[in-house]
């Protein structure tokens, strides 16, 4: 017995030097620059060596309140420090950490809390009622509040300051494997339930790695945290990449167009990630010619199909940036494919080459792969991708069937691989019984000056079936007729890609993220077919 207790205590030993996971990225960064600024939110400036302090007291007070590994914990918060520093704590003790969108209704966070039998619920104060709502079915062990300036409890839920005061600031031990889970991020779901895409550290680092070399990302880049942290792009794009290269990163807790603008011009921020719909909210905003943007060098997009007439703008616009596009979804962490910035006006409209550590592919239903410029459905080979969902064997067999993982996108791969989104399956419009791609119809209408926002869907229909319907915001103090839409498209769509109807409204409904809800507007307009 001897024997084997040495042999095992040499493979803790050497696992414990070869490990890499989201604890050891910023344990790595603060040794390397201790005194530069990591973090900034309002007026909380964070060094990388005061960060790492933060987070090994905050683990150490998780392990206090009995937080344990393998635990799935519960994060609900608008961007904020606690959330970044509860994001590194739990990895350090190997917790599960479960992002929850704070756009979610009580019934659907009740859903998550009890598929995932979370063990513990963190919530800033404005969500802890509908929290306490939601676990009506599943109680959480411990409930604590973030993002407090003080130490008061509220109501029967612990402070986290409280919690973490005074302990100890050295690494907690524990035995944690590179592939153990990280993260366990819902989907916002096509379906009548999200799925629970885990994540593991290996994951996500081979992930960070891929977005650091596609993103052309470095130590000197000041990066500014708009977009939720509870979605994969803004956390695992950019969040922590940028803490495991040495950024400065500044979180904001609100993502309006002022703020991002402000935010650019005080900080001399250099990078800057935005969904489609936010950039063109930018680009709309009265002050994006009146800040000093000069700084910002980087642009990313992602998340959604960035329209080609949105993007020449950026180009004119925004002189001195560069641009990227970043694809991907949650279940590949989020990053498959980029676009570099010398590829924006050559590839118009691509989605760029696999990533750094992404194998892509297009096949048929049959999962044959599909001759270069045929139409078939995205795949992946990459040590980025999910370990599977959550309590779902089905859906993760279903997923990675042939060996792949299946993203549910249509594409098309050209002779020198750049990939090329031609909409998701769920809308593509099969109107009179012939396939219409909603994007390409978007193209079209975003070629109109007084637009501004456009979504086309399809809607019910007693003769067409399927009607190809857009709706659309137009530009502020523009006015747009149904004739208008319909005379301008038959110029240069066929017949059956013409809108046959056409909707006017004040805003698109989106999701944090930015993207466009298209269930959401099929669901409101579905009353309104002839």
């Amino acid at each position: 017995m001897t024997n084997q207790v040495n042999v095992d205590g040499l493979i803790d030993q050497v696992q414990s030097v070869r490990r890499n996971t989201l604890g050891d990225l910023l344990l790595r960064t603060s040794e390397r620059f201790p005194k530069k600024i990591a973090l900034v939110f309002k007026k909380q400036r964070l060094t990388y060596h005061e960060l790492n302090v933060l987070v090994n007291q905050t683990a150490h007070g998780l392990l206090s309140i009995g937080i344990k590994k393998g635990d799935f914990v519960t994060v609900m918060s608008r961007n904020s420090m606690d959330f970044a520093i509860l994001n590194f704590a739990l990895a350090r003790i190997g917790s599960i950490m479960v992002p929850i969108n704070y756009m979610l209704t009580e019934d659907e966070i009740s859903f998550i809390l009890e598929h995932a039998k979370i063990h513990a619920v963190f919530a800033s104060e404005e969500f802890t009622s509908i929290m306490d709502r939601a676990m009506l079915h599943h109680k959480a062990e411990q409930k604590v509040v973030i993002g407090q300036n003080n130490e008061n409890d509220v109501e029967d839920w612990k402070n986290l300051n409280k919690i973490r005061k005074d302990q100890s600031d050295v690494l907690p031990e524990s035995q944690i494997e590179d592939d153990d889970i990280a993260h366990v991020l819902y989907t916002s779901g096509t379906e009548s339930r999200p799925k629970g895409v885990m994540l593991s550290h290996k994951s996500l680092i081979s992930e960070y790695v891929s977005c650091i070399v596609d993103g052309k990302m470095s130590e000197d880049d000041i990066v500014i945290h708009a977009l939720p942290l509870y979605h994969s792009a803004q956390l695992h794009v950019f969040l922590g990449p940028s803490v495991y290269l040495g950024s400065t990163g500044v979180i904001l807790e609100y993502p309006t167009p002022e703020t991002i603008l402000k935010t650019i011009e005080e900080q001399h921020a250099t990078l800057l990630f935005c969904p489609p719909t936010v950039w063109i909210a930018l680009l709309r905003h009265e002050d994006f010619d009146k800040r000093d943007l000069l700084s910002l060098k980087k642009c990313y997009y992602g998340a959604a199909i960035m329209p080609m007439e949105i993007l020449k703008e950026l180009n004119e616009r925004l002189p001195g940036a560069s641009l990227w596009n970043f694809y991907g979804q949650t279940e590949v962490a989020p990053l498959a494919t980029a676009l570099q910035p010398e590829d924006q006006l050559r590839k118009l409209g691509s989605a760029g080459l696999p990533s750094l550590n992404v194998q892509t592919r297009i096949v048929n239903d049959q999962d044959e792969e599909m001759p270069r410029g045929e139409l078939g459905e995205i795949v992946h080979r990459t040590p980025h991708a999910m370990k599977g969902y959550l309590h779902d064997a089905e859906k993760t067999a279903e997923a990675f069937r042939g060996g792949w993982f299946h993203s549910g996108d249509l594409g098309v791969m050209d002779e020198e691989g750049y990939v090329t989104i031609v909409d998701r399956k769920k809308d593509m419009i099969n109107t009179g019984g012939v396939n219409v791609s909603s994007r390409e119809v978007e193209e079209i209408i975003y070629e109109m000056e007084d637009v501004s926002e456009v979504a086309v869907i399809s809607i019910p229909d007693s003769y067409w079936i399927e009607a190809v319907t857009a709706v659309i915001v137009p530009k502020a103090g523009k006015v747009l007729s149904e004739d208008e839409v319909v005379e301008f498209c038959k110029k240069r769509l066929s017949s059956f890609k013409t809108p046959k109807y056409v909707e006017f409204t004040n805003e698109l409904p989106k999701n944090p993220s930015g993207k466009v809800l298209k269930r959401t507007l099929r669901t409101d307009y579905a009353s309104r077919s002839r």
